[in-house]
Formats: C-alpha cells, structure tokens, sequence
C-alpha cells in the first residue's frame, strides 16, 4: 500500500501521524510540503478528497493568514487556493493520501480510517503484515 504524507517535521501532529504510519509497519511518502509544495490542482484535489472545503483546510496561526485578509468572507475559493499555492505555510497539515482515501490528520488518530492499522490498548498494529508496536 503507498502511503504519501504531506508533512511538516516541525508540527508536532504531524510528527505523530508519521509515527502512528510507521508503527503500522507502514513506511510512506514523505513530502515536506513547506520545500515542495503541492500544485495547485493536487491541493484543490487534497481538499476536495478529504470531504473539506478550502476554508476548513486553510491555517491561520503563525501564517500570512490576516496579514493578507484571508479572513474576508466574500474571498472565494480560487482566491484561497491561490493563497496557499503562493504561501504553503497556509496549508494545514499533515494531510495524507493512501488507498483508502485522503484525511487531514487533526488529531493524528484521524490517520487510522485509512490505514490497514488498528489500535488495541494502545498497541498499533497492522493484521495484514502481522506486525506491532508500542505505541
């Protein structure tokens, strides 16, 4: 199963996300988003899989967020996404993509509905590979 993570290795949610993957016995994509951002129309897609709307996807703490009015109601989505195509630091995270779909993981444990792991009293493991892990 290819796994891809759209990460930021300061971010403390994301870093535990990676880590509930790897637990799994799962070895992903990473994809330091803030070095290589996603393209536009992969982050339109992003968003549009993981059933949210830009706004919802969109960060404002420690970002350009109200430097650059992105508070205004009457912004449409393209003016978003352009927003974040230009400043990935807007970009949420971690977002990740498996074949089972794509999740904002806001809390990490949001990462275990797309993933052949589950979580046994505080055990991830992965039945598919046998595999597990404190955690």
């Amino acid at each position: 199963m290819t796994v891809t993570i759209y990460h930021n290795p300061r971010c403390g949610t994301s870093r535990n996300t990676l880590a509930i993957i790897r637990q799994g016995g799962i070895e992903p994509v990473i994809v330091e988003y803030l070095q290589t951002p996603p393209t536009r129309q992969m982050l339109a897609w992003l968003i549009a899989q993981s059933g949210l709307t830009v706004r919802q996807a969109i960060r404002e703490k420690g970002t350009p967020f109200a430097e650059l009015g992105l508070d205004d109601p009457a912004l449409s989505d393209d003016d978003l996404l352009d927003a974040m195509s230009a400043h990935p630091a807007l970009i949420n995270r971690p977002f990740v993509v498996t074949p089972r779909g794509v999740r904002l993981c806001r809390a990490a444990e949001v990462v275990l509905d797309i993933l052949p792991i589950e979580r046994d009293g505080g055990i991830v493991y992965n039945p598919d590979r046998g595999s597990s892990t404190g955690g």
